[in-house]
């Protein structure tokens, strides 16, 4: 009989933010936002453990009243403004491991700041790594057709592909994409182990829905938040019960 995969979803929740202080309890749509990948975690079958990395009793206590797991607060070290989501996901989940005595094969990435994300885009991430032994994360991604600029190493700005020195119509235009691993992303755990969130050989589950591109950080996101569930609550309800 084939082994079972085991799959753990990891959710950051840090206690200190400045741009919007407070923001992991901040309450949304009734609800602080820590709950809501708690939510979506809980409610996928494919995820074993649900577990919330934070470095605050408060955020801790609230992640366990929905059902999360919190094996001990994160230390100081990992909760700076520039610890980074790889070193904390590595850190939690080797910690966990060794707690439980448990091996995890795939690992699933929400954020509590990212709110927009259809629960199903967790599941199929999931099950398109089980199906495809090649593949190393899956995660989503929202299409722009939109010019992006960098500076080069002698500062010089330039476009970030050479096809982006042709001017077309957007409906001719090749798209690119933009990252949304808070909405939901799954990778193999042995990058995780690694220090890494996704690998080179990817998947993506396009989405184009423009509020999955709200992210809050501060006090204007989270109007934008409001503001865009209000609208989706009238003119798109359907699409409100996906993610809420």
């Amino acid at each position: 009989m084939k082994e079972k995969i085991k799959t753990i979803c990891i959710i950051p929740a840090r206690g200190g933010s400045k741009g919007l202080p407070g923001k992991n309890l901040k309450v949304f749509n009734g609800k602080p936002l820590i709950a809501w990948p708690i939510i979506a975690a809980t409610s996928c079958e494919k995820i074993d453990s649900v577990i919330v990395t934070t470095d605050s009793e408060e955020i801790a206590e609230s992640a366990k009243s929905f059902g999360a797991t919190v094996p001990g607060l994160r230390p100081s070290n990992l909760a700076q403004d520039y610890s980074t989501t790889e070193e904390t996901l590595k850190d939690a989940l080797d910690k966990f491991e060794k707690q439980t005595n448990q091996y995890f094969d795939i690992c699933v990435f929400l954020t509590c700041t990212d709110i927009f994300r259809d629960v199903d885009w967790i599941t199929s991430a999931i099950n398109i790594l089980e199906n495809n032994a090649e593949l190393e994360s899956v995660f989503a991604a929202n299409p722009t057709h939109k010019n992006f600029w960098m500076k080069s190493d002698n500062g010089k700005l330039e476009r970030v592909s050479k096809k982006m020195e042709v001017y077309s119509s957007r409906q001719e235009k090749e798209a690119i994409y933009r990252e949304d691993t808070g909405l939901a992303c799954a990778s193999r755990s042995y990058l995780w182990r690694s220090g890494k969130r996704i690998g080179d050989n990817v998947k993506i589950i396009i989405n184009d829905n423009f509020e999955t591109g709200i992210d809050i950080h501060n006090e204007f996101d989270f109007f934008l938040a409001e503001k865009a569930l209000e609208y989706l609550k009238i003119n798109n309800p359907e699409r409100v019960k996906l993610f809420l």
